[in-house]
């Protein structure tokens, strides 16, 4: 085990306060995204946000609220309320609240008009409000939208205005608030954290199997996080005594637990340790699904890069389709039916056959709320495996809401996908290495 570095006054964390502005939020009309990611970005270099606040767009709210979380907090971000139409206040209402006044900035004004351009379209006078930035601040420039982000640093506090939509704020935060945060000392160059991600074990049964490591380390931060058929534990020193080095020696003897139920450090996707893993094979994949509707070919095409090794994905919902898209058998169809063991055998052959793929995946099943019969309720789905060592299929059992039973599925069968080609790859090297 590591030897603590020796203990050091720890000055008090910055407090961070997040208000997302708009009725669209509060209606439910819009899902407040930009809680999750700005929490985690921020989580990931060891800050810890304090508190959320969704306000509407009444500028009465806003500069209350704002008054609020300025008197407290030492870094304020606010996201929404900088775009072209009369519900935007945020930019007036934060400049009167801090003093500050707003000036036309003839760069940001060329910026937008040079983006209308280029996609053709009419600029209208009331996207000249985008372009006021503060008197006594900088401009987060927006390389995918009209309306920039703005950094005022005052009274010995920072204030970060994002835009509303995820497009744009996203990669803002990201590349510019982040880097210029760590700068100021505000946060870490890195991330905070090991983080393990698993699959197929259950949180209370991973944390029983690390809990004996722990002890052996007093003092370190451990957090669970379960997601659908997966498990993260970020394993981190809150007071500095143990340095990262010691934190991914631990990481590393928690992983010799896990074998094949550990997936990779880190945060990449199960589809983007497959990926890695087909092109690094030299394999290809393709899909078959009902019940999912593509959401396991969209997994795949969601990473760059992805013809290198995804041939395809075939969506075949109905017996006719899987006949004639999948070359399943309609004295298969009408003996078993499509939900069942031996169809999904059929969908990954016939895909992986069809697309010229080394392995093919399969999904069918009764998502619900309807549908389903006594051997096979609703939440009853069979995932089948056509890969270079043969072809299997496997039953799993998963009640609940629609979309959470689909999105299980696509989980388990890329899962699934990723222990085979593992396993396929230990056999190869077995005689290699005698």
């Amino acid at each position: 085990m590591a030897t603590p570095e020796s203990s050091k006054p720890h000055a008090s964390a910055p407090r961070y306060e997040l208000l997302t502005l708009g009725d669209e939020l509060l209606l439910g009309l819009t899902a407040n995204g930009h809680l999750t990611f700005i929490g985690q970005e921020l989580g990931r270099r060891g800050v810890l946000l304090q508190r959320n606040v969704t306000i509407t767009d009444e500028a009465d709210a806003i500069a209350a609220q704002f008054r609020e979380s300025w008197s407290k907090a030492d870094v304020v971000i606010t996201t929404g309320g900088l775009g072209p139409t009369c519900d935007d206040r945020t930019r007036e209402v934060l400049a009167q609240a801090l003093g500050q006044q707003l000036v036309l900035d003839p760069g940001i004004e060329q910026t937008i008009a040079d983006r209308f351009a280029r996609i053709n379209r009419k600029m209208t006078p009331n996207n000249l409000k985008q372009a006021y930035r503060f008197k006594l601040g900088a401009v987060l420039p927006n390389a995918n939208g009209t309306a920039p982000g703005l950094w005022v640093e005052q009274d010995g506090k920072v204030l970060i205005m994002l835009p509303g939509p995820p497009n744009e704020m996203q990669p803002m935060f990201t590349e510019q608030v982040l880097p210029r945060l760590a700068a100021l000392g505000l946060l870490r160059e890195g991330e905070a954290y090991v983080q393990l991600r698993t699959a197929g074990v259950g949180e209370s049964m991973l944390e029983t199997r690390f809990q004996p490591i722990f002890d052996r380390w007093p003092g370190l931060g451990i957090a669970y996080c379960a997601h659908q058929w997966q498990v993260d534990c970020r394993i981190s020193s809150p007071d500095g005594r143990y340095p990262m080095t010691a934190l991914r020696a631990l990481a590393g003897e928690c992983t010799a637990l896990l074998g094949d139920d550990f997936v990779c450090y880190g945060h990449d996707s199960l589809a983007q340790v497959v990926a890695d893993q087909l092109r690094q094979a030299g394999r290809t994949l393709a899909v078959a699904e009902s019940c999912t509707g593509g959401l396991l070919a969209n997994s795949f095409t969601d990473i760059c890069g992805a013809s290198k090794f995804f041939q395809g994905g075939i969506v075949s919902y109905s017996n006719d389709a899987k006949m004639l898209l999948l070359d399943c058998p309609e004295c298969l169809l009408s003996q078993h039916g499509a939900v069942s063991p031996e169809c999904a055998v059929a969908m990954a052959t016939g895909v992986a056959e069809q697309l010229g793929a080394d392995f093919g995946v399969a999904i069918t099943g009764f998502a619900g709320p309807t549908g389903g019969n006594g051997e096979n309720p609703v939440g009853t789905i069979y995932i089948g495996l056509h890969a270079p060592g043969g072809a299997w299929s496997r039953k799993l059992s998963y009640p609940g809401p629609r979309c959470a039973v689909k999105q299980r599925s696509v989980t388990a069968a890329i899962d699934w996908l990723r222990r085979d080609i593992m396993r396929e790859a230990r056999k190869v090297a077995a005689p290699l290495a005698n």
